[in-house]
């Protein structure tokens, strides 16, 4: 596969990154009580499609013998080396994948970080972990993972001390983010009815946030109450000081329209959606002919 050339004799087992395996897949086995606290040492394993040179495999078991022993059902990312690709910017990070897991599993696609010695992000990027294939049960594969220059923030590769690791905020999925308020005012049920609601929404872009109408009240005052799913699809939070924003009924037409200074700030956090109420007052709402039957909340560009 022309990558074996890669490994060099002088390459060196750094970082190891360990997540609990329930947190990426899910184990039909059990480990029994008496092995939980067990030190499990992963075996070499190879792509079944690798025809490895014999000389190789002397490097492959030498830097495999220098990984630390894993607890039970977990999955790491133990780091080797960065080596840049000078035709286009990016970056081969050489690792091994391992699993402790008392079976074979095979995964999807996973979102990997290269973090500085500070824990600091520097390079990130979504990989089909489907083209490493099954791994077997207790195994490490050596494998390269190459990350576009467009991933990469750093202008220079870290020296010592990076790893690479599982982003455990795209492996968790999107949930809901209930703020305190909400929390003490609606009844237990209510806020499964609500994380219910959040799951069966549209998947969100990895960059993007969406406004998502819940529930409007026209008052007898004319006044609006709109309660709106604020989505957040970034990695990071996202914090919300002042807020343009309009309703649009069903007939197309903006029936109310203002703009919210959030004091305090309104933060929604990564791969969450939060749930919000606007009070437009209403001198903003135009009441006549509204048909809120169907409606959306948008922010006017």
């Amino acid at each position: 596969m022309g990558l074996f050339d890669l490994f060099k004799k002088g390459d060196k087992v750094g970082q190891d990154s360990a997540v609990d395996s329930s947190s990426v897949v899910k184990s039909t086995a059990k480990t029994a009580k008496k092995d939980a606290n067990r030190d499990v040492v992963t075996k070499l394993s190879f792509h079944p499609e690798w025809n490895v040179p014999q000389e190789q495999k002397y490097v492959f078991n030498f830097l495999a013998n220098d990984l630390a022993p894993l607890k039970p059902n977990q999955l790491s990312l133990s780091a080797i080396n960065i080596e840049p690709v000078s035709a286009n910017g990016s970056w081969n990070v050489k690792a091994f994948f391992r699993s402790s897991l008392p079976e074979a599993i095979e995964l999807g696609d996973i979102e990997l970080l290269v973090l500085d010695k500070d824990d600091n992000r520097i390079a990130s990027h979504y990989f089909d972990f489907k083209k490493l294939g099954v791994i077997p049960a207790e195994s490490a594969r050596p494998w390269i993972f190459n990350f576009p220059k467009s991933t990469i923030t750093s202008e220079e590769i870290p020296k010592e001390g990076w790893k690479i690791s599982f982003n455990l905020l795209s492996l968790r999925g999107h949930q809901l983010d209930l703020d305190d308020t909400w929390k003490k005012q609606l009844p237990e049920k209510e806020q499964e009815k609500l994380a219910e609601i959040v799951k069966t929404l549209p998947k969100l872009g990895k960059t993007e946030v969406n406004f998502t109408g819940l529930q409007t009240k026209l008052n007898d005052d004319n006044s609006l109450h709109a309660s709106i799913f604020i989505r957040n699809g970034h990695d990071k939070a996202i914090n919300l000081e002042q807020l343009p924003l309009e309703i649009v009924d069903a007939r197309g037409v903006v029936v109310a329209k203002g703009s919210f200074n959030l004091d305090p700030v309104l933060s929604v956090q990564p791969n969450t959606t939060k749930p919000w109420t606007f009070i437009f007052p209403a001198q903003l709402v135009t009441a006549e002919g509204a048909d809120l039957s169907r409606w959306t909340a948008r922010v006017p560009q």
